[in-house]
């Protein structure tokens, strides 16, 4: 698909198209929908007298994306694929929205008839004055989210901005969306690792490149959808944790937790500084992730991980929901009058312990999350392995077995549809990232980077009084323990995700802890501030270090117009294969093409055999045997050279005189920098 169509939208700065609002719109109304036909309880059984508005909002948006998102995805691979149509897209998205559109207008009209309210609000804000004080706190929090999407990446007189904490990241993310709304990538390959399957989360991606297709503009769409999204995940981390402490302060405290982390790192930096006598320059001057852990200084622990990596938010909005809708079972499930031993013999060896409650919640928990494996695989295994941790404490064990079941099963399909060979390749591996692998390592590194937040929850479990709270706690550290002993990809290091998942989480206990304190006496109130101070200090610094290191001076530019990018966009389909540098972000990701080999970190750690390709890529640049060059070029498929004034690969120095001999010129930048060459 040809640039020239975005080119209007970009020069003139506009964002905002309403194809893309209603597809949003559309997206949260049918999901609401959709929940009051699957999750009547959402409305029922209220004995807290909770505001599930919190929760059946977020969810709606989150369930409608999920299921209208994936519907658009099938159809354009059907009309492109099988059809043959050269707008995929323009199809899938007219029949999807129409076909939701009827239905939406089908139910409301039964409710008018049958004399019921349109949206039954009533029954979800049964608290108003404490609803009114939450909508503020969220529309502060919604603001929050939107003003720092747009500080890291935003979209000016036609040059895209990124900052350096994060285009990284984007550079994939971007190359893949950009490759839905201007190329047709079905089957769907990944751009960094082009002619392959795609072995990489994408769904995320599919959905604002769809977004741009419809006239948003890239920025507002990303920018817009992840702070949706992100908001409603902490909308339902506010409401989990209200419900499990019966306080709304702590649900607010445990946003606050979530979003500046604890940890020993900042104490450390200031010590360190403050005894070589640099504390107040270090301060003034650090543009840089402070750490002293294995790869900390990436900001592997902060709020930067949520900016980069936005689709994880969509995956725990979706797990949140799931895990939210379980929080009854363990309820009951701890709610009987045994103790000790005997209660834990009755919760395996009876049959109110295993029969099912409601075949239809587990069926739609699974779907979901089944659903989220390729919207991001991280979170909804972080939230399986939470469920299992439920499943100990609970009855009703068969709904999380028929939970699980359909998870796999549908993750498993969809593995099958995408990924050629095995998706993943699970070994345990005891350890993370730590060089010292002891148990006296890993409980020190432990410590070093969260605090005392991990270890102190052994602290909490004999503070918290109901048997409830306890198997919480305890489930939602099945995730951190998963990351210390199991390894899925090539690179362990993306085990972070399911220590930030089981943190996440255990936020909602710190924050009990301290609201409860602050209630007490002086002492104890002081005591609250100190450790309130401890476990926000080190996230507050870092993010001062994601104002500086993504401000001015610190973002990395692509040009959106420019002559190259809308040349590939339109002489490049998927079908297509360019041998490039090993670019990260520039004006050749941002047409979406298929490249040989991008940046290779990339592509390696989504499981891609980087090093064969980087070999042959060499090859193909630096060898004078034309009939070599040939020869190599068939083999791979290779269908176009990119070759850059000055280039190096592998840190070889590259020649076209080769390639020139052998290849028809067919493009080449008005500053004569950059050539293509078509085989």
């Amino acid at each position: 698909m040809s640039l020239t169509s975005y080119g209007s939208i970009i020069a003139k700065d506009k964002g905002v198209h309403m194809p893309g609002v209603i597809y949003l719109l559309l997206c949260a109304a049918f999901g609401w929908i959709v929940l009051d036909g699957f999750y009547p309880y959402a409305e029922k059984k209220n004995k807290e007298a909770e505001n599930r508005f919190w929760v059946v909002m977020p969810a709606s948006l989150g369930v409608g994306i999920l299921l209208i998102t994936w519907a658009v995805y099938g159809t354009a691979w059907f009309f492109y694929a099988v059809l043959g149509s050269e707008k995929p897209l323009m199809w899938s998205n007219g029949i999807v929205l129409g076909c939701a559109g009827l239905i939406l207008a089908v139910v409301l009209g039964l409710r008018i008839c049958r004399g019921r309210r349109l949206l039954e609000c009533r029954k979800l804000i049964l608290h108003k004055k404490l609803f009114r004080k939450e909508s503020l706190f969220f529309t502060a929090l919604f603001v929050f989210l939107i003003w720092i999407m747009f500080y890291v990446f935003y979209i000016r007189d036609g040059v895209l901005y990124s900052g350096f904490t994060v285009y990284g990241d984007y550079a994939p993310h971007t190359a893949m969306m950009r490759s839905f709304s201007m190329q047709n990538n079905y089957p769907t390959q990944y751009p960094h690792f082009g002619g392959e399957d795609v072995k990489y989360h994408f769904m995320f991606q599919f959905l604002i490149g769809n977004l741009e297709y419809l006239g948003m503009r890239l920025d507002f769409a990303y920018n817009l959808v992840s702070a949706l999204v992100l908001l409603g995940f902490l909308m339902l981390l506010y409401t989990i944790g209200k419900k499990v402490t019966g306080r709304a302060w702590a649900g607010v405290l445990a946003v606050i937790f979530f979003i500046f982390r604890s940890a020993l790192t900042f104490f450390r930096f200031l010590w360190e500084n403050f005894k070589n006598g640099t504390l107040l320059k270090a301060l003034a001057e650090n543009t840089a992730f402070i750490g002293y852990t294995e790869n900390e200084n990436w900001g592997l622990w902060n709020f930067n991980v949520y900016l980069n990596q936005r689709h994880l938010a969509f995956g725990l909005l979706i797990t949140a929901f799931v895990i939210w809708g379980y929080l009854d079972w363990v309820e009951a499930g701890c709610g009987h009058q045994e103790k000790g031993l005997l209660w834990m013999k009755k919760r395996f060896f009876s049959m109110e312990a295993w029969k099912y409650k409601s075949v239809e919640h587990a069926l739609a928990a699974g779907l979901l999350l089944g659903l989220a494996s390729f919207w991001n695989g991280a979170a909804v295994i972080g939230g399986l392995l939470i469920l299992m941790g439920f499943a100990f404490f609970s009855d009703g064990k068969l709904d999380y077995l028929i939970t699980a079941i359909m998870a796999v099963l549908l993750s498993f399909l969809q593995t099958k549809i995408f990924i050629r060979g095995s998706a993943v390749k699970a070994s345990f591996y005891w350890g993370f990232i730590l060089e010292d692998k002891s148990l006296k390592g890993v409980l020190w590194y432990l410590f070093q980077m969260s605090g005392f937040f991990f270890l102190g929850a052994a602290i909490l479990f004999f503070w918290l009084k109901k048997r409830s709270q306890r198997a919480l706690l305890v489930s939602f550290l099945f995730p951190l323990v998963f990351a210390f002993t199991m390894s899925l990809t090539p690179d362990v290091t993306v085990n972070h995700k399911y220590i930030m998942i089981s943190y996440g989480f255990l936020t909602i206990f710190w924050a009990g802890f301290v609201v409860s304190l602050f209630s007490k006496k002086r002492f104890q109130k002081m005591l609250a501030v100190f450790l309130a101070i401890c476990l926000t200090a080190t996230g507050v610094y870092d993010f001062v270090i994601i104002l500086r290191n993504n401000g001015p001076g610190h973002r990395v530019t692509v040009r959106l117009d420019s002559p190259l990018t809308e040349w590939l966009a339109e002489n490049l389909h998927s079908s297509d294969l360019i041998l490039t540098p090993e670019y990260s972000i520039s004006e050749v990701t941002m047409a979406g093409v298929m490249m040989y080999l991008g940046w290779p970190y990339y592509a390696w750690s989504a499981g891609y055999d980087t090093y064969g390709r980087a070999e042959k890529a060499k090859t193909i640049y630096t060898v004078q045997d034309e009939n070599q060059v040939r020869s190599l070029v068939q083999q791979e498929k290779i269908t176009y050279i990119l070759f850059e004034e000055g280039m190096t690969f592998e840190g070889e120095n590259c020649s076209e005189d080769t390639i020139k001999k052998i290849y028809p010129l067919v493009y080449e930048t008005e500053d004569r920098r950059i050539r293509i060459y078509e085989t």
